[in-house]
């Protein structure tokens, strides 16, 4: 069996930059177990698979080691493949997924997602959290993923995590954050427990960021940055019950898996 692989560089307008994703393009499913293994063979955060299901896509998101219910660069991707080479005249994809209904508008070279708000409540802090991190946060939220919050950017970018710590936490990871200095504010993530030491770029983490940040700063268009040893370049926008996560992404490998 063949079936098609795209690999495409997401949040980013540069090669080699952003969070790569792989992308299958498939006629219809496979077994789970088979998805799984072609998302452990790729070896990247996220492998994104969907079926055409008349006026949308049905979209799964699998890591190296577990299948997930929201990825925002995987999406991203998807649509990147969509557009640019299974539909170029579209304007608009659609993908149901397990977070319901997602859609992915193009704007000249930028994709804009709507996804739905995932605000954090305010917890006090676990020690796995505290030991996992070496570093008190100024607060702690939580939603799906453990929200820290810092005073600087600085101490964002010095976090060296002891992932063996945060592996004992429930949720499925940890976003750090702080104000920015050349944006409206900086994050970087965490999710072992997923198979993913740290992600390049999330956007799934933001929708939790964005109604977090935009609280905190009064507006609802935000610029974000994410460090990782790739970085990525987020564009937010605050609506509510639903965050617009726009970004760009260019395509790095065409081929196919034979198996």
């Amino acid at each position: 069996m063949k079936i098609p692989l795209y690999q495409i560089d997401a949040f980013t307008r540069t090669l080699f930059k952003g969070n790569p994703a792989a992308v299958c393009p498939l006629e219809s499913w496979l077994e789970d177990k088979t998805l799984q293994a072609l998302a452990a063979e790729n070896n990247l955060s996220e492998t994104a698979f969907f079926v055409l299901r008349g006026d949308h896509y049905d979209l799964r998101w699998f890591t190296p080691k577990m299948e997930v219910d929201l990825c925002g660069h995987a999406t991203l991707a998807s649509a990147h493949v969509i557009f640019h080479f299974l539909d170029p005249s579209a304007t608009v994809v659609r993908f149901q997924t397990r977070s319901g209904l997602l859609s992915v508008e193009r704007e000249d070279d930028l994709l804009s997602m709507q996804f739905p708000a995932r605000p954090g409540a305010p917890v006090h802090p676990p020690e796995s959290l505290i030991q996992g991190l070496g570093v008190q946060p100024q607060e702690v939220l939580f939603s799906r993923d453990y929200l820290a919050v810092f005073g600087s950017e600085e101490t964002v970018k010095s976090i060296t995590p002891d992932t063996s710590h945060l592996m004992k936490l429930d949720g499925l990871g940890v976003i750090v954050t702080a104000p920015g200095k050349e944006a409206d504010f900086v994050s970087r993530f965490f999710a072992p427990k997923a198979g993913v030491p740290e992600d390049p770029v999330t956007g799934s983490a933001h929708c939790t960021l964005i109604p977090y940040w935009a609280r905190r700063l009064r507006k609802k268009e935000l610029h974000a940055l994410q460090f990782s040893e790739r970085g990525g370049e987020l564009f937010c926008t605050d609506l509510g019950d639903v965050v617009r996560i726009a970004g760009h992404a260019v395509t790095y490998l065409e081929g196919s898996i034979t198996f």
